[in-house]
């Protein structure tokens, strides 16, 4: 049995592919990887969580709070083989603001805990923003406080940018060089790789970041998994046996058989459906969606705009070129974000519906099974599914950190 610490465990789509495998085309419990305890500061993600792995004691605290001696208390003496998790990645988003913020610096927590559990390895895993983001230093007045430029947008609208005095270090070459070297001979040898989701049977086109560090003392050499399939599922494959919704509307019964593997592995188990809502939109909102065909987004709809076939009343001033947009239904989903139920979020619109994805759908594509519980209002549910690793990529990893640590790694 393979001991297991799980960090920023958000609602659990890591643990999931850890505690789970795939037979016979069903989710199965496994006993391979024991997970000691998991760390979570937010209230909903910890509900979802103790939902789905009740016996996971599931510790809900900032971690900077969580003390040495309460950690050993944790592992009630057990020696650790392996930590997981990925620090928040929101300020690393190339999507985002990218500012170093606390939120950037809590590798450095995880870092904290390697020192203190010093386990054989761990999984690390971040958005793929980490590979170009830089420590950032910004101008402070004579009290410590950050001074900030206002920026004024095309359309008037106002916000706040911190001034930059220089910038350090890349993130990722910050974490090799403190992981590496801890302290006296303890360390990690550090390799990390991109994994695409759809190569690993996620109807997905997500990218992330994996960074595996391996303890110094250990010599054998790591090995990324390697793509499972070339065949990517597209969404409509992934979601298209769960019922028509309208914007308003929440539908708690399946209506259609599944008609593939992939749906049919998802249903299992599951008798009732959850977490399918829509919310009711506006006048605007509800324009928008109507007129943004598979493919087309914001920049689109405001040239029908421009061209007299739309009202001008409903012109887009807010948004990257990519929001309002709907996704294509024979290719796979863009990456689920925590929007994913807001239309003017990243691409997010059904392929056929007038209407974001439901929570349930952005689980779908996240790999998370039908039966899989989530805690909270709908928008809390959807950041944390777009906030999670998906289950059939974590469960890849995990069979693979199985065979490094079992000695059949090749």
């Amino acid at each position: 049995m393979i001991n297991v610490v799980d960090l920023f465990s958000g609602a659990g789509g890591m643990t999931l592919g850890f505690k789970y495998i795939i037979k016979n085309n069903t989710f199965k419990k496994s006993d391979v990887f024991n997970i000691l305890f998991a760390n979570e500061f937010d209230k909903d993600a910890s509900a979802t969580f103790r939902n789905n792995f009740p016996e996971i004691n599931m510790v809900e605290k900032d971690i900077k709070n969580l003390t040495e001696k309460e950690i050993y208390g944790y592992l009630n003496g057990e020696n650790v083989d392996l930590i997981i998790g990925g620090p928040p990645c929101q300020s690393f988003s190339t999507v985002g603001k990218r500012v170093y913020d606390d939120k950037a610096k809590m590798y450095q927590e995880y870092l904290r805990l390697l020192k203190i559990i010093r386990p054989k390895m761990f999984l690390f895993e971040n958005v793929r923003g980490i590979l170009s983001m830089r420590e950032t230093f910004y101008k402070t007045d004579s009290d410590g406080n950050i001074l900030y430029d206002e920026i004024v947008s095309k359309t008037g609208r106002k916000s706040k940018k911190p001034k930059i005095e220089n910038y350090g270090d890349k993130i990722l070459d910050k974490i090799e060089k403190e992981f590496k070297n801890i302290e006296n001979d303890f360390g990690y040898k550090i390799k990390y790789q991109v994994l695409k989701a759809s190569d690993f049977g996620v109807p997905q086109n997500r990218e992330r970041v994996f960074i595996v560090g391996v303890r110094n003392d250990i010599s054998k050499e790591w090995t990324f998994p390697t793509p499972l399939t070339k065949n990517v599922l597209s969404i409509k494959e992934a979601i298209d046996d769960l019922p028509e919704l309208n914007s308003g509307q929440i539908i708690s019964e399946y209506n259609k058989e599944p008609v593939n593997y992939y749906q049919k592995l998802m249903r299992k188990k599951s008798k009732n459906l959850t977490q399918h809502t829509a919310a009711d939109y506006g006048e605007k909102i509800r324009t928008v969606i109507k007129n943004v065909p598979q493919g087309e987004g914001k920049n689109y709809f405001n040239k029908l705009v421009e061209e007299g076939k739309i009202d001008k009343k409903f012109y887009l001033t807010s948004g990257y070129a990519n929001t309002y947009s709907r996704l294509i239904e024979t290719e796979p989903s863009t990456t689920i974000t925590n929007n994913l139920t807001t239309p003017s979020a990243l691409r997010c619109i059904h392929y056929r519906d007038d209407r974001a994805l439901s929570p349930r759908e952005g689980a779908r594509i996240q790999s998370f099974p039908d039966w899989f519980d989530f805690s909270g209002n709908m928008g809390k549910v959807a950041m944390q599914i777009g906030n999670a690793v998906p289950p059939l990529l974590a469960m890849a990893m995990a069979e693979q950190i199985k065979k490094f640590l079992e000695g059949k790694n090749d």
